[in-house]
């Protein structure tokens, strides 16, 4: 009855290990959830109000598929003032999410058995969405050792003839993984010899970073115009559930994904856009507030991991996650629990420890395990010294 493409999608690791932490907490037990990747912060209130407007205002309608011309000129805007990248609204999309708009580019250019370069450790979702499209991921590993981030040689060595995507993401998810401008343009000059690969440029914690700025690929002028940029209002504006995204790009493609969006969902929320315009349009000193705090929670997160024998980690300088590798643990016992793969110690974290993180074997990186620091200095803490507690039993 089910159909054969949803049978061998994998269900979301990040929402199964959510969904675990919420049965126990309801359970009453003491769960510290470190597997969800969103701020904990509340939407500015400017944003919220002008939200409220909206809705006053009326606007309750079906808005253009690719969204309000306000909204996309906003955007363009945006790109100009923080980016310097110049677009127009026609080359624009805003969706229900920078989810669906990474969903709409891959489906609406990945052919089946065309190959898209993905760097892992990866984001969950990017796999899934190629696999959706028939496609086949080329999987690049970066090791910690690296700081999770490919190198020209390796992008050069996974082009064949089948290549059509490379698919970046920079501040990275799982990692924090930011690439350099130096880095960038030595990835970019190995794509100039390769003209007809796009890349999909995931930007989404773009505003989320440690080291003064974040540098796109788009920036060289012979990769503009085959770049699509992906970003939104989620992580920089802590606006998660109003689901605003966009994508920015050549017009061909644009055009492509609004056809494709328009048989799939049409426009996004009316509201959830006109707040949207408020988050690039108003005051941006909430911006810097979260970055500065997620910033002082990633040194003490990073200081406490450091202490817990038998892991591995690097320093991360965007998003807020950090990617230990956990593999000493492998072969050890507690008790009746052995530890096979690095999914059975973030299970025996989760029962004897009750903090929830997700197995790096979902980023494509067994060995590895992801906390999200999207929580309190207090609950860093506790969180860290139950795994450290925890940890040291097992032998």
């Amino acid at each position: 009855m089910i159909s054969n493409r949803i049978k061998n999608l994998s269900p979301s690791a990040t929402l199964a290990m959510s969904q675990k932490s919420a049965e126990l907490k309801a359970a009453g037990v003491d769960v510290i959830n470190m597997s969800v990747g969103e701020p904990d912060f509340n939407t500015p209130d400017f944003i919220k109000a002008a939200a409220k407007k909206a809705i006053d205002d009326n606007f309750s309608r079906y808005s253009p598929v690719g969204g309000y011309l306000s909204l996309r000129q906003t955007v363009c805007d945006k790109l100009k003032r923080e980016n310097g990248l110049l677009y127009t609204p026609e080359q624009i999309v805003v969706g229900n999410g920078a989810k669906q708009e990474l969903a709409n580019v891959i489906l609406s250019i990945v052919n089946p058995d065309d190959e898209v370069i993905i760097p892992v450790p990866a984001w969950v979702s990017y796999v899934e969405m190629v696999k959706l499209a028939e496609g086949k991921s080329v999987l690049v590993k970066a090791g910690i050792e690296n700081d999770f981030k490919i190198t020209p040689e390796q992008l050069e060595a996974a082009i064949t003839p089948k290549t059509k995507m490379l698919l970046l993401n920079s501040p990275c998810n799982p990692t924090g993984s930011v690439y350099s401008r130096d880095e960038l343009k030595a990835l970019a000059e190995v794509l100039k010899k390769y003209p007809d690969i796009v890349v999909m440029s995931d930007e989404i914690y773009e505003h989320i970073n440690f080291v003064g700025g974040v540098s796109s690929i788009a920036d060289y002028e012979w990769m503009k115009d085959r770049t699509v940029i992906i970003n939104g209002v989620s992580k920089a504006y802590a606006m998660t559930g109003w689901r605003i995204g966009y994508l920015a790009g050549p017009l061909e493609i644009a055009k492509a994904c609004n056809k494709f969006q328009g048989q799939y969902t049409s426009g996004a929320s009316s509201i959830a856009q006109k707040a949207a315009e408020a988050a690039y349009e108003g005051p941006q000193e909430c911006v810097e507030d979260m970055r500065k705090a997620f910033e002082r929670r990633r040194d003490l997160i990073v200081d406490l991991a450091k202490d817990i024998p038998g892991w591995k980690v690097n320093r991360p300088e965007g998003a807020f996650y950090l990617f230990p590798d956990v593999t000493a643990f492998i072969g050890k016992r507690y008790g009746e629990t052995e530890i096979k793969t690095s999914g059975d110690y973030v299970l025996y974290l989760l029962q004897e420890a009750h903090v929830a993180c997700v197995d790096g074997e979902a980023f494509c990186a067994p060995g590895y395990m992801r906390l999200s620091y999207a929580t309190s200095d207090d609950n860093i803490r506790e969180a860290l010294r139950r795994i450290k507690e925890a940890s040291a039993k097992l032998r």
